[in-house]
């Protein structure tokens, strides 16, 4: 079945939004048309200054100029190696308006490792950060790759080159369905339609206040925080550390933020420690996505007058598949599908095709990430009547009980976490000295809540609320030990719950 968001999502949004919201052919049409458009409006601001769409637009095309004298033509594909910043905001734009293809490269990635993706990628430059050049030198040595500095620029300019819906855009690196770091091709026609799914379902979606806390050489960040807001004639803030994230925001009054549950859940804790909203009283909407979003958030944040809004999508996805528009009144769900694409869900994983899918991972073998042209996500979804998606787990993550019952855990996870007094839980697989497989669970308290409750009652008070919750799930689902931890789960860097290995 396909989804037209005229039908689906126009509820939700102004007319007249949904009516200036243009599918280009390209990102370098978009750019062209709406720096034009926006040009005295401020895009970004960075490290204490103010950068108009125009100025973004000259610096842009001065580096343009660079890449060609350096023997880019389009086609080409060049790494842009930069932290979140203006130099990475103008780079970024630079590559992809010439017409080449923006291998956004981790701004951690050691020499050997940018040499590494150099080779793999076939970079013909790479665009750097000056405190990253160095890391470029045995790539510049041993692959002949041409070293730019994002500062620098040329006073002639070149312009936007004339870019088709097939060629490549951005490769991003990803884990992909097995969890080993691959590099994605994302197409000009995949990234326009993730742009624009970023703009459906939201009112108001034209000349927002952004604050950028997501990396930028992840998918969620560069598409649904830096050019979601590029299209929309936005301003964007780069927040430079996020530990200054709360007094960043204090200055900025950013009026959407897009963020992982992990951050709005500490912002929320924060919030209540110091009895004030600690995002502003200027917010008005939060994105939240790349991990699951425990319904209590939803609920908080309507309390303080902000709109949460959950999401599902993968880097293979352009970021975005799906998004909650209605929150309150399904918390528990990612949403309705985004328009052209396809979904349906076979063994009960989520499959997807459409326009908004790579072309292919960069050199890996892609045996099993595709069936018949669907790309296999991994992902256990159903779908309800209204077309909701509801995502119940991951297919590798199954447990397969000595009974021969699968068990998801994020399913069963997913209601321990209805609890109040949780803030986040891992369910896994244990066995005890007789070798005996079972289930366990493992839970965070979330703190704000436990502090309401007598301190010395607390934990028996939070561990009744787990038996009664474990006592109502089917017999074959229960977990044989509860333990409280003391200590946040270890996390990757995008915040997401590292789960113990597999009992042998």
């Amino acid at each position: 079945m396909k989804y037209d968001p005229k039908n689906l999502l126009a509820e939700y949004m102004d007319p007249e939004d949904l009516e200036r919201l243009v599918d280009y052919p390209s990102f370098a049409a978009l750019w062209e048309a709406r720096s034009a458009e926006y040009a005295d409006l401020t895009a970004v601001e960075d490290n204490g200054e103010k950068y108009a769409y125009a100025r973004l637009e000259a610096d842009a095309a001065g580096l343009r100029t660079r890449l060609k004298e350096a023997g880019v033509n389009k086609g080409d594909r060049v790494g842009v190696f930069a932290p979140n910043s203006y130099g990475f905001v103008k780079a970024f734009i630079a590559a992809v308006t010439l017409g080449a293809t923006a291998a956004v490269l981790p701004p951690h990635l050691d020499a050997p490792s940018v040499f590494g993706c150099t080779m793999k990628f076939g970079l013909k430059a790479i665009i750097a950060a000056p405190e990253l050049i160095d890391n470029c030198t045995l790539a510049a040595e041993r692959a002949k790759v041409c070293v730019i500095s994002a500062e620098d620029g040329a006073d002639t300019p070149t312009p936007v080159a004339e870019v088709k819906p097939e060629d490549g855009c951005v490769i991003m690196f990803t884990g992909g369905t097995t969890g080993k770091s691959k590099g994605a091709l994302l197409s000009n026609r995949a990234v326009m339609q993730g742009i624009l799914n970023s703009s459906y379902g939201c009112k108001n979606v034209f000349h927002m206040r952004y604050l950028l806390v997501l990396p930028l050489s992840h998918v969620f960040g560069l598409i649904r925080n830096l050019l979601a807001s590029l299209n929309t004639g936005s301003t964007i803030f780069i927040c430079r550390n996020n530990q200054d994230m709360f007094r960043d925001i204090a200055y900025f009054k950013p009026t959407i933020l897009v963020i992982v549950p992990a951050l709005a859940e500490m912002a929320l804790a924060l919030s209540k420690k110091f009895r004030r909203n600690m995002l502003g009283d200027s917010l008005k909407y939060i994105i939240c996505g790349a991990a699951s979003v425990p319904p209590y958030l939803i609920k908080e944040y309507a309390a303080l007058g902000i709109d949460l809004y959950p999401g599902y999508g993968l880097t293979e996805s352009s970021n975005l598949v799906s998004g909650n528009v209605s929150p309150l009144e399904k918390p528990d769900s990612v949403g309705l599908p985004y328009p052209n694409q396809e979904l349906k869900i076979v063994d009960g994983e989520l499959l997807i095709r459409g326009d908004n899918m790579m072309d292919g991972y960069i050199g890996e073998d892609e045996a099993g990430v595709w069936e018949d042209g669907w790309f296999k996500t991994g992902d256990l979804a159903r779908i309800d009547e209204d077309g909701f998606i509801y995502i119940t787990g991951r297919k590798k993550e199954i447990i397969v009980l000595p009974t021969g019952e699968n068990i998801s855990p994020a399913e069963l996870e997913a209601k321990f976490n209805e609890c109040s007094l949780v803030a986040d839980s891992q369910v896994f697989e244990d066995k005890n000295e007789a070798g005996r497989h079972f289930l366990a669970l493992e839970v965070v308290p979330r703190a704000a809540e436990m502090a309401k409750l007598p301190a010395d009652d607390a934990p028996a008070i939070l561990m009744s609320e787990l038996n009664l919750i474990n006592s109502k799930l089917p017999a074959f689902q229960r977990v044989s030990r509860i333990e409280i931890r003391d200590r946040d789960f270890e996390r990757t860097k995008s915040l997401k719950i590292v789960r113990y290995k597999k009992c042998e």
